[in-house]
């Protein structure tokens, strides 16, 4: 169970890291008036949509299975809704020819990736702090 939960919060505080990072590239960019390649956004979440349906799936049977096999089914799903936000972005950078859209889809993607860190972080940090039940041979 321990080996579980530090792996739940190693995930969980990389989700957060890269939660920031999304932040700090999307201030990055509105700072600097960097504007994406909305052909290229559209290519590349095509692609990763394909993919993440693909693994979805794959995953649906699993959906309410444990822990872990529920928390990929998740991820994945999110990852398919965050696919389809940035072909929404690439449209909206490629119709106003703005960086806007991608920031704003950005910002909430980190900031779904940033609350998911913090749920995963404390239920990770619970479980590592809660005493653990003896075994027989204990």
């Amino acid at each position: 169970m321990e080996v579980r939960a530090l792996a739940a919060l190693a995930k969980g505080l990389t989700m957060g890291a890269l939660g920031v990072w999304v932040l700090v590239l999307a201030g990055w960019h509105i700072a600097t008036g960097a504007v994406p390649e909305p052909r290229v956004m559209g290519v590349v979440g095509f692609a990763a949509l394909l993919a993440n349906v693909a693994c979805l799936a794959l995953l649906t049977g699993f959906r309410r299975g444990d822990a872990n096999m529920r928390s990929a089914w998740i991820c994945t799903r999110n990852d398919v809704l965050g696919n389809l936000a940035v072909l929404v972005a690439a449209a909206g950078v490629f119709g106003t020819g703005s960086g806007w859209p991608d920031a704003a889809v950005a910002g909430i993607m980190a900031a779904l990736a940033i609350q998911g860190a913090v749920v995963v972080t404390s239920q990770s940090l619970a479980e590592l702090s809660s005493p653990r039940p003896m075994s027989p041979a204990e």
